[in-house]
């Protein structure tokens, strides 16, 4: 019987060395396998993010956003704000999807536009073109600019359609009709 104990333990032994990596392993391939958290993509994540940026970073980082360079725009970000790696790819993420005007410190967060007061001109002619499919649209006009058209994207985009369509029209030569034609084609 003594000649059979030795080898019982060492079965016994390999037995709970199987079952221990096993579960380990188990273990690992489970959290590989849960799904990634999404970024999150907020209004209020895009207003934060917006108001760590100065005006200068603020331009730079919307211009690599509508480049399509996201990497760049992260990294960017990163930099200024001096946040972590992860939080500064959800902040670009959150202002790409919810585009913010740019805001002085000193200005009021939700400043109501004085709509006694005609457009501002600026020296410049400003375009916006939207396409959904095989539909293409272009609003031109040298009363537009990033911060109105962000504006009016934000508004189109929390659905306030009929708002964004009076600000584009308010803001440029075309009818209302047009104005709802091409807030219809901007990205959802």
């Amino acid at each position: 019987m003594e000649s059979l104990l030795i080898p019982f333990l060492i079965l016994v032994a390999v037995a709970v060395a199987v079952a221990i990596t096993a579960r380990a392993l188990g273990h690992r391939r489970r959290t590989v396998r849960e799904p990634a958290k999404p970024p999150v993509e907020s209004a209020e994540l895009a207003r934060e993010a917006a108001a760590k940026l100065s005006e200068d970073e603020h331009r730079r980082l919307y211009a690599l956003i509508a480049q399509g360079q996201a990497m760049a725009a992260i990294k960017l970000y990163y930099e200024v704000s001096g946040q972590g790696l992860r939080a500064s790819r959800d902040a670009v993420a959150a202002l790409a999807a919810h585009p913010q005007p740019f805001q002085s410190p000193a200005q009021q967060p939700s400043e109501p536009e004085d709509d006694d007061e005609p457009p501002q001109r600026f020296p410049y002619r400003y375009r916006a073109i939207a396409s959904k499919g095989d539909v293409t649209r272009e609003v031109s006009s040298n009363m537009l600019n990033d911060e109105i058209y962000g504006r009016i994207r934000t508004l189109a985009k929390s659905g306030n359609i009929e708002a964004a369509a009076n600000a584009l029209t308010r803001h440029s030569d075309i009818t209302l009709k047009q104005a709802r034609e091409f807030i219809a084609l901007l990205d959802d």
